[in-house]
C-alpha cells in the first residue's frame, strides 16, 4: 500500500520515488531484530510480499526477545530509534524532515481551552455493565470468577478489578488528569472516567461531529472535560465548542505540546488513537513523538496504552496448560473432525496452540484480514511502554478484550469470525463491558504502579483480557477461518 499525504508526519520516499508503507514496514521490523537476530533481520528486509508475509516476522520480534531482558529491550528501542529516523515530516512548503524534528518545533500560540464540567451524579462505586445487566459486588464477583475458570481473562486481571472495587475512592484518579489522545475512541476510557468524575484532557480530529458526541459524555459526566480549541474560547454551547474543538496530531504536535504544557499537575498520557491503513502509522507515529516530547519536558508523567489481543503475546506456562486441557477434553466430533481438516489444510486448519509444556507460550492471534500497518501501529505501542517502564515511568498497558468495536464488524470476514468465535471458546465483548474493564484496569496501574516484572513479556501478560484466545484449544488463526465460516452460517439463517 502506498500512502500520498504529504503534510505533517508521512511515510519516507523510496528510491522509486513513492511513499511505500511495506518497505518502511520491512525496513522498522528489520532495524529492531538486527542486534539480536541478525537472520530474522535479513527474512524480514527480504520479504518479497510484506502485505501477506508480514505475520512471521511480527511473531519473531517476540521470539527473538524471549532470551532475555536486555533482548526485549534492544528490540524495543531500535524499532522506536528506526521509525524516528525513517518517518517524515511535511512542512508548509514543501520543506521535509525527520520526525524528531517535532520535539523541538515552535508551538503556536492560538490553542485555548474550554473545560466542560460534568452535571450528572459521580458513580461511587465500580459496576460493570456486562449483558444487559449491572454487575457490582458479588455479581461482580461472581463474573470474574466465570472468565477466569473458562479462560476468558488471565487470573491477574480479575484480582486488578477485584482490588479496585475494594477501593472506591480510587475511581476519580484524584491528582491525576488523563489526557486521551483519540478521546472519541470507541473503547476509550474518556465516558467511563467522566462518569467517575475524573480531570479528562482530549484530544482528536477537528471533527464536529465527534466532538458533539464528546462533549454529550462530558455533560452526562461528574468529572471535568479539557478540550483544545482554535482561538479565543468559543461561546454557543456545545455546538459552538464542536465547531473549534480538536487538534490533528498528524500535522499538530507541536500545538498539542503547548496546550498540554499549559495544563497543571500529573499528566496521564493515554494513547487512543486509531486510523484505517497507512493512517494508523501516521498517527501513531506522531503520538509517539508527542509523547517523548512531553516525557523531557515533565517528569510527572505517566503513560497508558490499550493493547491488541490480535497480536502476538508470550504468555504463562499456567495459559499453555488450560489450553493443553481445553485441547485434550475437545468433544469427540470435533476430535473426528480435526484429523481430515488438518490433513487437508497442509495443518493449517485447528492446530494446536501451544508445544507441549511451552514456558512461556507464544500466543499468534495476528489476523491477517487487519494487515501490517495495524501490526506495526501497535508495536510501536508496545515498544514505548517497554522503553518508558524500563526508564521508571509509571505505565498502564493492557490487554483489551476481542469487542465487537465499528472499526471490526465494518470488516465482514472479521464480524462474521467474531459471531462463530465462541464455538472455539473466544468471547467476544461488547463495546460498554469493555470501556468499563479496562478504564478499571487502568485506574488499579496509576494506584499501583503497574507491574514490574523481571521481563517485558511479563508485564505485557499482567492483568490481560484476552478473551480466550491465549487459553483456547486451538491457534488462534488455525481456527478463525472455520469461526468465520460458521458465524456466516449462523447470520443467514438468522437471516
Amino acid at each position: 500500500m502506498e500512502s500520498e499525504e504529504t503534510d505533517g508526519v508521512v511515510f519516507p520516499l523510496s528510491p522509486d520515488g513513492r511513499r511505500s508503507t511495506s518497505a518502511l514496514g520491512r525496513a522498522v521490523v528489520a532495524d529492531a531484530l538486527r542486534p539480536v537476530d541478525p537472520a530474522g533481520a535479513r527474512d524480514a528486509q527480504q520479504e518479497k510480499n510484506w502485505r501477506s508475509g508480514y505475520l512471521s516476522h511480527f511473531r519473531r520480534l517476540v521470539e527473538a526477545g524471549l532470551p532475555s531482558k536486555a533482548a526485549a529491550l534492544s528490540i524495543a528501542r531500535e524499532g522506536l530509534g528506526s521509525a524516528h529516523a525513517r518517518m517524515r515530516v511535511g512542512w508548509p512548503g514543501g520543506a521535509e524532515t525527520g520526525l524528531d524534528a517535532l520535539l523541538s518545533a515552535p508551538a503556536p500560540a492560538s490553542i485555548g481551552t474550554v473545560s466542560v464540567p460534568g452535571t450528572g451524579q459521580r458513580e461511587a462505586e465500580l459496576s460493570l455493565p456486562c449483558r444487559g445487566e449491572r454487575l457490582r459486588g458479588d455479581a461482580l464477583a461472581r463474573q470474574l470468577d466465570t472468565w477466569v475458570n473458562g479462560g476468558i481473562i488471565e487470573p491477574s486481571c480479575a484480582e486488578a478489578v477485584r482490588e479496585v472495587a475494594a477501593h472506591p475512592e480510587w475511581l476519580p484518579l484524584p491528582g491525576h488528569t488523563v489526557v486521551a489522545l483519540g478521546a472519541g475512541a470507541e473503547v476509550g476510557p474518556v465516558e467511563v472516567l467522566l462518569r467517575w468524575g475524573a480531570r479528562v484532557a482530549g484530544i482528536d480530529l477537528p471533527s464536529p461531529p465527534v466532538w458533539e458526541r464528546v462533549l454529550r459524555m462530558a455533560q452526562r459526566g461528574a468529572g471535568t472535560l479539557l478540550i483544545p480549541v482554535t482561538g479565543e474560547a468559543p461561546g454557543g454551547g456545545g455546538e459552538g465548542i464542536a465547531q473549534r474543538a480538536g487538534l490533528n496530531l498528524v500535522r499538530e504536535v507541536p500545538a498539542a505540546a503547548g496546550w498540554l504544557a499549559g495544563l497543571d499537575g500529573p499528566l496521564v498520557i493515554g494513547n487512543y488513537v486509531y486510523a484505517d491503513g497507512a493512517a494508523n502509522v501516521a498517527v501513531c507515529c506522531a503520538a509517539d513523538a508527542l509523547t517523548v516530547r512531553l516525557q523531557a519536558a515533565r517528569n510527572e508523567l505517566a503513560l497508558a496504552f490499550l493493547a491488541t489481543p490480535t497480536d502476538v503475546f508470550a504468555v504463562p506456562a499456567d495459559a499453555v496448560a488450560h489450553s493443553a486441557r481445553a485441547y485434550a477434553a475437545r468433544p469427540r466430533a470435533a476430535k473426528l473432525a480435526g484429523w481430515p481438516l488438518r490433513t487437508l489444510s497442509g495443518g493449517r486448519l485447528l492446530r494446536p496452540a501451544y508445544a507441549p509444556g511451552a514456558d512461556p507460550g507464544i500466543n499468534d492471534s495476528l489476523v491477517a484480514q487487519q494487515g501490517p500497518n495495524y501490526a506495526l501501529a501497535k508495536r510501536l505501542q508496545r515498544w514505548r511502554a517497554t522503553v518508558a517502564r524500563e526508564a521508571g515511568t509509571t505505565v498502564s498497558l493492557n490487554v483489551a478484550p476481542p469487542t465487537r468495536t465499528q472499526s471490526v464488524m465494518k470488516n465482514r470476514a472479521l464480524a462474521a469470525a467474531y459471531a462463530g468465535a465462541h464455538r472455539f471458546g473466544a468471547e467476544i465483548f461488547e463495546p460498554a463491558t469493555t470501556r468499563v474493564l479496562m478504564a478499571a484496569l487502568l485506574v488499579h496501574d496509576l494506584h499501583t504502579a503497574g507491574p514490574a516484572h523481571a521481563h517485558p513479556w511479563q508485564d505485557e501478560a499482567y492483568a490481560a483480557a484476552h478473551g480466550g484466545l491465549w487459553r483456547i484449544a486451538y491457534a488462534p488463526r488455525s481456527a478463525l477461518a472455520l469461526a468465520a465460516l460458521l458465524g456466516y452460517w449462523a447470520a443467514r439463517s438468522r437471516a
